[in-house]
């Protein structure tokens, strides 16, 4: 019932829901401690709203956006509470003393200080949202960018400067319940010199030297910066908070471009999620002034993504416009008739070039180039289990998508039955659960699913944990890793926070330049506290894993086999050449699956009920018989194209390639404007002696 009544609310948790009601159930018992009258009533109630309040603001809760849409927003709130208090003075036989005038005019005139507050509030907010935010960038040399105000001046600022009524509503209580004036003008003071004090604080930020540079300041120094930066390869992308990790999964392969890279995003809340990276970023959210950013050295675009605002980069015809996408699988994102809006389409390997064929939706097989996936580099090639250690088992399901089909993730129908199987297997094997970070956030039933799949293999790991065959642990190595990780977490929240956190957008981007040795140091460091994770629990542990870390790269490695769904997660898997099954959650028939799926040719098929996993197990446990290693050895190249060269090899050369053909067309283009110009001039020039021959003094011909 109370998971019901979260879900309905749409809060995180029961104690969100409890605050929620408390505030809810609060301004009522407030008017009816008022009417009674009750001081000691109200002003237990009035502790309990403003506590609960503040609980769901610091929670971020969904309820507290919602109240505002239906005029219960939080001044509303703040000034229901006023008035009740005014009530509740009122019912204590208290207008004829000075003390009830005195909180009238007191509220009245903090209501005043509010417009002036929120005005500078707005005012400097507005002022230092630049037109651009950069990382990477060097603007200090070129424009004066002002430190940020204190945070605590503008983070949550309305919520601040209403709680300013706390002295007030406390003095005036004291005041009922005494009955004397002196606490609650001594109150009213505090409030109104508290409420003048913090309007008069943000006044210098709207003045002098403290104010941010115009836009046209700003724009013209990213101007400056990019002619001597001169880029040659961009990465752009637009798209919501979640999709970040479609940009940050070509961070990488953007750095180790041989020519001079530049990211373009354009919504600062990707800015915001971006991972660290030594590239250079650009954010700019409005169209116009991406449009009017100078990118005449840029030859070859990236895009990861096919979303709306890619016109507005698709539109520069002197660069040439490559779709690289954000995976390969064979949903049919991977085949989008938009494609046909680039020059040309890059894909691991034969199987996406095969896939646009048999899609036909306008991409020409000539615009298609095969380059691998440089993501893939990390994921190591399979050995087979070590011995003396128990198989690891991946069960990596992706989530629930947008359109309901039973056939887009194994979570609900087959879920459970796959996780009891694994737990349940002999020989044993190992349960790595990595459920896709999106899963539940349609579909309720999902996120039930995953929630009773997460108890699963936690009550198999406290059962392991009690099993006599799997006592024998290391504990002085898992105590030293622990140790490790805790030393290593440390070292990197240091590093991350580079020198505290930016105030805000503009003091980011005025001193959003990496320091690379700082950044390999992170790198080094992510490296060793993924070693350190895999060493700080028994080998033969299931294990839930959620959150960035550890990477799904890194569960690809430390596991064995792995079961999933179609996303590109199995296509990156097979680069490991490791055993893996695929569920066929819609039950379509295996050889209709395989037929569907490229990615699933070499897989062990799993229905709903994973009776099939006995095929799976098999061929982690002797890999010598198993009949699907050629068949995977095969389609690792049809997916993802040869070992050699190198897939990042390949990337470059096909930037190479597309950079020689944008300046070869921009050559013929000026070629062209020259030619034309030439012939203008000469034709200006024929234009007189045409003037003079229509008189009849230039053809020969005299007047008679």
């Amino acid at each position: 019932m109370i998971s019901t009544a979260i879900r309905v609310a749409r809060v995180g948790s029961a104690a969100e829901l409890a605050a929620a009601v408390l505030m809810m159930l609060g301004f009522p018992a407030l008017m009816l401690a008022a009417l009674v009258p009750s001081v000691y009533a109200f002003a237990a109630t009035a502790a309990v709203t403003y506590l609960a309040d503040h609980y769901l603001h610091r929670k971020g809760s969904y309820l507290i956006n919602r109240l505002s849409k239906v005029r219960a927003g939080l001044s509303i709130r703040f000034l229901i509470r006023q008035l009740l208090l005014i009530l509740l003075l009122a019912r204590l036989s208290l207008p004829g003393h000075l003390v009830f005038y005195g909180a009238i005019a007191c509220f009245i005139a903090f209501y005043g200080l509010q417009a002036p507050h929120g005005a500078l509030v707005t005012l400097i907010r507005n002022r230092r949202r630049m037109p651009v935010a950069t990382r990477n960038v060097d603007l200090r040399s070129r424009v004066h960018i002002p430190d940020a105000p204190p945070r605590g001046l503008l983070h949550r600022s309305a919520e601040k400067m209403l709680h300013l009524d706390l002295a007030a509503v406390s003095g005036l209580l004291v005041s009922a319940a005494v009955d004397s004036a002196v606490p609650g003008f001594v109150g009213i003071g505090i409030t109104i010199a508290l409420g003048c004090l913090y309007v008069l604080a943000l006044m210098p930020y709207v003045r002098g030297e403290r104010i941010p540079p115009s836009a046209e300041a700003v724009l013209a120094a990213v101007d400056d910066w990019l002619a001597a930066y001169r880029p040659e390869t961009v990465l752009y992308f637009s798209g919501s908070k979640d999709s970040a990790y479609q940009v940050n999964m070509w961070l990488e392969t953007m750095e180790q471009l041989e020519t001079r890279p530049l990211i373009i995003l354009r919504e600062r809340v990707i800015l915001t999620n971006l991972a660290p990276t030594t590239v250079p970023v650009v954010c700019v959210p409005g169209g116009v002034h991406l449009m009017n950013l100078d990118l005449s050295t840029v030859r070859v675009a990236l895009y990861a993504a096919n979303v709306g605002k890619n016109i507005h980069l698709l539109r520069v015809p002197t660069m040439k416009h490559v779709f690289i996408g954000h995976g390969d699988s064979d949903k049919l994102a991977s085949v989008n008739p938009f494609s046909k809006a680039y020059d040309e389409v890059w894909t691991a390997g034969r199987a996406g070039r095969d896939r646009y064929a048999i899609a036909d939706v306008g991409v020409r097989d000539d615009d298609i180039v095969e380059v691998g996936r440089p993501q893939l580099a990390p994921i190591r090639t399979w050995q087979g289990v070590p011995e003396g250690r128990v198989p690891t088992v991946l069960y990596a399901p992706t989530w629930e998508g947008w359109d309901g089909n039973p056939g887009n993730t194994s979570i609900v129908l087959a879920g459970e039955n796959i996780v009891k199987k694994l737990v349940k297997a002999d020989p044993p094997v190992r349960v790595l659960y990595k459920p896709h970070p999106f899963t539940g956030t349609v579909s309720a039933e999902a996120g039930a699913a995953h929630q009773r799949i997460t108890a699963l293999v936690e009550e198999a790991a406290a059962e392991r944990a009690a099993d006599p065959r799997f006592t024998t642990v290391d504990t002085a190595a898992q105590e030293r890793a622990t140790a490790e990780l805790t030393r290593i977490e440390a070292r990197l929240a240091e590093l991350t926070a580079v020198g505290g956190e930016k105030g805000d957008e503009a003091e980011a981007t005025r001193d959003g330049l990496v320091d690379i040795e700082r950044h390999e140091e992170a790198a080094r460091l992510r490296e060793e506290w993924n070693t350190a994770y895999w060493c700080s629990f028994p080998s033969h542990e299931h294990r839930v894993i959620t959150g960035a870390e550890p990477r799904l790269y890194d569960c690809f490695n430390v596991s064995d086999a792995m079961v999933s769904d179609i996303s590109s997660v199995v296509s990156d898997f097979i680069a490991s050449g490791k055993p893996y099954a695929v569920t066929d959650s819609a039950e379509v028939g295996a050889e209709e699956f395989r037929r569907q799926n490229t990615a699933v040719r070499a897989a062990v098929i799993l229905s709903n009920g994973a009776s099939e996993l006995g095929g799976l197990l098999d061929a982690v446990r002797d890999p010598a018989a198993d009949p699907l290693a050629a068949d995977r050895k095969d389609l690792k190249r049809y997916l993802l194209g040869p070992d050699e060269p190198k897939s990042i090899d390949r990337f470059n050369a096909a930037v190479a390639g597309l950079a020689l053909k944008a300046e070869t067309r921009n050559a013929g283009q000026e070629a062209h404007a020259a030619g034309a110009a030439a012939a203008g001039a000469e034709l200006a020039d024929m234009l007189p002696g045409q003037r003079l021959s229509s008189t009849g003094d230039t053809d020969g011909v005299t007047a008679g």
